[in-house]
């Protein structure tokens, strides 16, 4: 039956919504060493990828075939959950996100999940740390368990909310939020509109350049993203 929601917003986390200093980072060659008995030696960038691609291209760059994507996964999970301590210590909520997120999820038009490259399980755990996951619906969300590809989880998405809402949502009432190149060109490429945050690694200029329709400096003033999500489609381009 039908629940009168209107937009899907969908949030990326790492960059966005939290900031997980270097224990995030870390996960990655701590697993590569557990699964396969030998240290990392290559560094290999993450921003935006889904948690899979970026341990498929560890294990490329060190010649090493790839376990299966269940072990894969169970190890990256079981290597969060030792430094859960750490991350919740050394981590954040960026300034703004508790915020905007509850401004949004009061908004009846709204559902509101993740887009995430975290595996479940990962994204659930860093959400909680900071108190950020009672303002999502898990259920209507994506993530790196659903494919290796970032693009291809905009449908997976779309379907669940739609499976859950009894309302397709169009590619214009769509939004997806993230702080990556890979954010925007996962939305544009899905036809959504794309806020960025210029809250991680990637300058405004940059996010602009990559297509965002609008580029916020971070998530502090709430009415503007607000105003953002709710602006009407097609998205309108943010002021150079």
């Amino acid at each position: 039956m039908p629940t009168g929601k209107r937009i899907l917003l969908l949030w990326d986390i790492d960059g966005t919504l939290i900031d997980g200093a270097h224990v995030v980072a870390s996960i990655y060659p701590l697993a590569f060493e557990r699964l396969t008995g030998r240290p990392a030696r290559h560094r290999v960038d993450i921003a935006g990828r889904t948690e899979l691609d970026i341990m498929d291209e560890l294990f490329a760059r060190h010649g090493v075939d790839a376990p299966a994507p269940e072990r894969v996964g169970a190890e990256l999970s079981a290597q969060l959950r030792r430094r859960a301590a750490e991350l919740r210590t050394v981590g954040r909520a960026l300034p703004g996100a508790a915020e905007a997120l509850r401004a949004l999820g009061a908004r009846p038009e709204v559902a509101q999940s993740v887009l995430t490259g975290n595996l479940r399980d990962n994204a659930a755990l860093k959400l909680g740390l900071f108190g950020l996951a009672g303002f999502v619906d898990p259920a209507v969300g994506a993530y790196g368990d659903d494919a290796r590809e970032r693009a291809a989880l905009l449908p997976v998405a779309r379907r669940r909310a739609a499976a859950v809402h009894g309302t397709d949502f169009a590619a214009h009432a769509t939004v997806l939020i993230g702080d990556t190149p890979r954010d925007v060109h996962t939305g544009r490429s899905g036809g959504a509109r794309v806020i960025a945050v210029a809250s991680g690694a990637s300058s405004a200029e940059v996010l602009r350049e990559a297509g965002a329709d609008v580029v916020l400096a971070d998530l502090r003033d709430t009415a503007a993203v607000v105003r953002a999500v709710r602006a009407p489609g097609p998205a309108v381009r943010s002021p150079r």
